[in-house]
């Protein structure tokens, strides 16, 4: 049992490893006005298995076996397009954060919402 474990988990993460080639993912367009905002996304992935066998003091024997993956997607960059002019505005780096804060309210005003839908409060 312990040797079909390993050749099965061997095989597995050799499938896997070829599957996972690409560590940096284009997101979905966003395109408002004349602003169009490409998301960039780092991809991880974390597999491990393991497994064992023995004999307890009664002369027992027990084999066992467990695996596990993990993966997390993480936001980089943002791709920024305004008429032409391109962009690229790093997110783990407090300039590009703060660059593209700074265009939200251009991109805000762009976006059409009938005045229906608008609610105004007064204190």
């Amino acid at each position: 049992m312990q040797t079909n474990f390993t050749e099965n988990t061997s095989a597995l993460f050799e499938k896997l490893e070829k599957f996972f080639t690409s560590k940096t993912v284009v997101g979905e367009t966003i395109v408002v006005g004349d602003v169009t905002l490409i998301p960039m996304i780092n991809i991880s992935f974390g597999l491990g298995t393991g497994s064992g066998d023995g004999t307890d003091e009664k002369g027992n024997k027990g084999v066992g076996g467990g695996g596990g993956v993990g993966a997390k997607a993480t936001p980089t960059a943002i791709i920024a397009i305004t008429n032409g002019k391109v962009e690229v505005l790093p997110i783990n780096q407090r300039g590009g954060l703060e660059k593209l804060l700074d265009m939200v309210p251009d991109i805000v005003s762009k976006i059409n919402i009938p005045n229906s839908e608008c609610t105004k409060t007064e204190e």
